[in-house]
């Protein structure tokens, strides 16, 4: 009993030691490191939301290089049908031949509906956690990127961990802060903020208001 109990702390301690060393490349990350241009393109994994989120998500990656961004898939709650039909319709702008197209639109359990309190969306939210799991094990993304809603959470929650564990250490999430949030950090955004590898925000009031709990934040303007 004594021998399992020290082999549960010396594992216990390595896992706190390689959650500290994360959390700090994390942050030096975005602290003026130099970056490696690519030569292969980056699996890229986009969370949509529903209404203003999935539209504001368009519009980013509709900017997107294809060719470096690719292949993408689309994480969607599986109750945001319409969500699906304007992921659609934006590939095929991008590419109309469907034989060329680089992309997967994937469902997940709706982590917190609109107005869903939070004590019940506790249950909803380890729900959709567990559904994450495989889904991300088995695209290993390259690189996550977000706006902010609830569906993000288990996505990246999942994500992180998998680094950790040394299971997808080239995994980086971006997380970009929607453009109603003017003064203050969504829900999603105050849970990831300290996780994420780019915290970007669209208002300087925000900016302003939060770069005293990360000092990387970025404010890029509006999208």
């Amino acid at each position: 009993m004594a021998f399992l109990s020290s082999i549960l702390l010396f594992a216990g301690c390595l896992l706190l030691g390689r959650l500290i060393q994360l959390l700090i490349s994390v942050r030096r990350g975005q602290s003026g490191s130099v970056l490696v241009p690519r030569t292969t393109p980056a699996r890229t994994m986009v969370v949509m939301g529903s209404g203003g989120h999935t539209a504001e998500m368009l519009r980013i990656v509709e900017r997107l290089d294809c060719q470096r961004y690719s292949p993408r898939q689309y994480v969607i709650a599986s109750t945001d049908k319409t969500s699906v039909v304007k992921v659609i319709e934006s590939e095929i702008r991008r590419e109309p031949d469907p034989e060329k197209q680089t992309y997967e639109i994937i469902t997940i359990p709706r982590s917190r509906d609109v107005h869903q309190s939070y004590v019940s969306s506790i249950a909803t939210t380890v729900f959709a956690l567990i559904n994450c799991v495989p889904l991300v094990l088995k695209a290993r993304p390259e690189l996550i990127l977000t706006n902010g809603p609830g569906t993000c959470v288990p996505v990246c929650l999942v994500a992180f961990l998998a680094r950790l564990l040394f299971l997808n250490t080239k995994c980086r999430i971006v997380f970009i802060e929607s453009f109603c949030r003017v003064r203050n950090l969504s829900l999603s955004g105050r849970i990831l903020l300290y996780i994420v590898d780019m915290f970007v925000v669209q208002w300087p009031e925000l900016l302003e208001k939060t770069s005293n709990t990360r000092s990387d934040i970025r404010c890029f303007g509006r999208l």
